[in-house]
């Protein structure tokens, strides 16, 4: 018998003076058998980052055709493809040719080495930014991960804080390659 998801929810308060993108979305996020609670908080902060009404979780680990989450515009066109982890080279090229935008968020000790051996593979799609997020942050999330989850992020000159009431993590994302 197949493992089931498991189901996480979080009430998200986001207020991104960057972006200038204020609101509040109520996120079911289905967490994949193999999947870690440090994994599931990096989506989290990801679609924070990126909060838009169009922006959508997908299969992600169910389909690996699909990324963690995606942006479409109303032709159904890919305008942002969101990888979290350490992809390989093949799948973000293809990514690329199928998006306007590729983002790729790590989040282990490892990304370093990752980057490194796909870097060169990966340079004529110059679509593809890849953006680590310190190992730090992403165990200090993996702390705040619930079943139910209220969440504020505030992101501000770049810096993120991702709080639940008691706990703020200040997560300082470090750009691999391309612009944030």
């Amino acid at each position: 018998m197949a493992l089931k998801a498991t189901i996480y929810k979080a009430d998200l308060s986001i207020a991104d003076m960057d972006r200038n993108y204020y609101g509040d979305h109520a996120l079911t996020i289905a967490r994949h058998p193999s999947e870690t609670e440090e994994r599931v908080m990096i989506r989290v902060l990801v679609f924070a980052l990126h909060a838009d009404p169009a922006l959508a979780f997908t299969k992600d680990l169910f389909d690996v055709e699909e990324p963690a989450m995606w942006q479409k515009d109303l032709t159904g066109a890919i305008d942002l493809w969101l990888e979290v982890g350490q992809p390989d080279e093949k799948r973000l090229l293809k990514a690329a040719g199928r998006s306007e935008r590729v983002l790729v968020y790590s989040y282990s000790a490892t990304s370093d080495i990752w980057f490194k051996g796909i870097a060169n593979k990966i340079e004529r799609a110059r679509n593809v930014g890849v953006v680590n997020i310190p190992n730090e942050a992403s165990v200090q999330l993996e702390k705040m991960a619930k079943r139910n989850m209220q969440l504020q992020c505030t992101i501000q000159d770049g810096q993120v804080w991702l709080t639940d009431g008691v706990d703020t993590v200040l997560v300082e994302r470090q750009f691999l390659r391309g612009a944030p």
